[in-house]
């Protein structure tokens, strides 16, 4: 992922600018797409330093949150079939996805911070992030669905093939 553009473009006062307009309460906007703007910079970021992670540290040894255990036991109960290694967009997107979506991600109001926020969520774990590749999320998705693809060993695939372009590299350079 390119790290020259999103939030390091705006420099140190355009940052401090938008991470206050992004703790202002929704009502004060209308459909301002500058804001809009941040809050996609914001979930690239995040979505950028998250595959930064699994490409370095083996994905299974990883914790998300606080309360890993608990998001990856009530996704496994509710989401027992899901396929979490190519995600379907209906399975997140779809009218009767989202009425089995909405109870599970509100269990976790008060317990995950920001847990209904937007972020970016790769539709298969075994590639980057990229255009064909991504779905907009919720916080609580994302992390449900990344605890999982780290504890069940799909994430693996990120992190292997980032070790052997490293051992590549420094096998080139010798």
């Amino acid at each position: 992922m390119a790290s020259g553009t999103g939030l390091h473009s705006l420099g140190v006062e355009g940052a401090s600018a938008a991470a206050h307009a992004l703790s202002l309460p929704a009502e004060a906007y209308g459909n301002d797409p500058q804001l809009e703007m941040m809050w996609a910079m914001k979930a690239y970021q995040h979505a950028e330093i998250y595959f930064n992670l699994i490409s370095s540290v083996d994905p299974k040894f990883l914790k998300l949150t606080k309360v890993d255990d608990m998001i990856f036991t009530e996704f496994r109960k509710t989401f027992s079939d899901l396929n979490i290694q190519v995600l379907n967009p209906d399975d997140l997107k779809s009218e009767e996805s989202k009425e089995k979506w909405r109870p599970f991600c509100n269990q976790f109001d008060g317990i995950v911070e920001d847990f209904n926020y937007g972020t970016l969520l790769r539709l298969d774990c075994q590639k980057d992030y990229t255009e064909e590749n991504t779905i907009f999320a919720t916080r609580i998705q994302f992390f449900a669905i990344e605890i999982a693809r780290n504890r069940e060993g799909y994430n693996g695939a990120v992190f292997e093939a980032s070790t052997k372009a490293k051992l590549k590299s420094k096998e080139e350079q010798s």
